[in-house]
């Protein structure tokens, strides 16, 4: 089989000179870049040549925070702060999927995820069926990080948890299933929900449990809402990112969703202890959990990343939306200098890699890294009418969507192709996650 040659109008590496080429050619030998030179220097009778001239090619996205178990509930956990959202709709809605129900739900998720250009992500999973999730993302061909959503407590909806045994052995055995399966693209992601449906037992010993597992990482919601930190001093005496210090769980394998009510001391912990967080800012906004002072943690060197969260919290998967509403919702606080469009679009990209310590493999365009690429029109009506290095950021961020992603590779391969979906059928997916759903809410009620 020859090796694939990519011809875009532009490329924008996102390497560390943010280096954006044009009149060049990527090499694509056996899902790897190979050579990122002028057209001119290839061969094009060698290649099986990919003509994207009019596009603009860019890292695929990298999410760090999704709940791929949620998205059959879109639009039904609306206006609720979060604890309220949890006991009347997400915690009961959870509680009742099926195998059937998961995997649409799954798939639904992937779709929308991998047809807005996000080609990796990382994923709380849900209690139980989590080997319906890893299925869905094998099949697909995602990189992935993905586990089961452990809740050994839950006075919130107590029918929805597990003993902690149950939580334990459980995580282990998927975990030595389906750790660096699909070729090395899905890995194993511990998630622990919060510290609210947590023992002590529970979070000490998962992270015991990672040891057997190296590469995978610890992912699970910090300091999101002031009610969960009030409850959480309460049951603790201590700040939610103070107590998973106390009990070891931080380090740079732990990804900390939202880390919004913060203290200064815990800002120094997750910097002592290089713990990455997950930013969301239109879950974040939508439940009204409040705004995490990202340019505070970035200035102290904090990894940053983003994530969309679930989609009845969002109600998208979209990284576009994530990078708009991260860099506006800022501005008003800190001036309009903050949180640039390049600096968003690199937390999209190579700091979501970095989070995940997948740096060397992906997040850039760059010789020897994977082929995970997303090829944008940025020709349309909607766009800055001349696309210079700096417009070209300001396009990606404030100006595109997903209406723009035409192309999505994976290693290589296309799983998007003229902005649609090569893996399923949209009217297919949407008939049966209505089915789903209607039996969903039966076994709800």
């Amino acid at each position: 089989m020859k090796a694939k040659l990519l011809i875009p109008k532009q490329i924008v590496t996102v390497n560390s000179k943010n280096d954006v080429l044009e009149n060049h050619a990527v090499e694509i030998i056996d899902g790897t870049i190979g050579r990122i030179e002028p057209l001119g220097n290839f061969n094009q009778l060698d290649y099986d040549v990919l003509d994207y001239s009019s596009l603009t090619l860019i890292p695929g996205f990298v999410q760090t925070h999704i709940h791929l178990c949620q998205t059959l509930f879109r639009g039904f956990a609306d206006d609720l702060e979060l604890l309220d959202w949890l006991q009347k709709r997400i915690f009961p809605f959870e509680n009742s999927h099926s195998k059937d129900s998961l995997r649409i739900s799954a798939q639904l998720g992937i779709n929308d995820l991998l047809s807005g250009g996000t080609t990796t992500l990382l994923d709380m999973g849900t209690l139980r069926h989590q080997e319906i999730i890893f299925e869905e993302l094998i099949h697909s061909g995602m990189r992935a990080f993905a586990g089961n959503c452990t809740i050994d407590l839950n006075e919130l909806f107590p029918t929805f948890r597990e003993s902690t045994e149950w939580n334990l052995k459980s995580s282990y055995d998927w975990a030595k299933s389906f750790h660096n399966s699909s070729n090395g693209k899905v890995k194993f992601g511990f998630a622990p929900r919060f510290v609210l449906s947590c023992s002590e037992k529970l979070l000490k010993e998962t992270k015991e449990m990672m040891k057997d597992f190296p590469g995978s990482v610890l992912h699970t919601h910090s300091s999101e809402n002031k009610k969960e930190v009030e409850t959480v001093r309460s049951m603790t005496g201590k700040e939610n990112v103070e107590y998973f210090d106390s009990i070891g769980l931080l380090d740079d394998h732990t990804v900390l969703a939202h880390c919004i009510h913060l203290n200064d001391k815990e800002i120094k912990s997750l910097k002592k202890n290089e713990v990455r967080v997950s930013h969301c800012p239109s879950s974040n906004l939508k439940l009204g959990s409040g705004i995490a002072n990202i340019p505070k943690l970035l200035k102290e060197g904090i990894s940053v990343s983003l994530g969309a969260d679930g989609a009845p919290c969002n109600n998208g998967l979209s990284a576009f939306t994530e990078m708009r509403n991260a860099a506006l919702m800022q501005k008003p606080f800190h001036g309009p200098t903050v949180m640039d469009a390049l600096t968003v679009f690199r937390l999209a990209t190579i700091e979501g890699a970095k989070a995940l310590h997948l740096e060397k493999e992906i997040g850039s365009i760059e010789t020897g890294k994977r082929a995970d690429l997303v090829l944008l029109d940025l020709e349309k009506a909607d766009q800055p009418m001349q696309l210079n290095e700096q417009q070209i950021y300001s396009s990606i961020v404030y100006s595109a969507s997903k209406e723009n992603v035409m192309t999505v590779f994976v290693d290589g391969e296309v799983k998007v192709e003229n902005g649609k979906s090569i893996i399923y059928d949209d009217n297919e997916l949407v008939q049966r996650g209505k089915n789903h759903f209607k039996e969903l809410l039966k076994r709800v009620n």
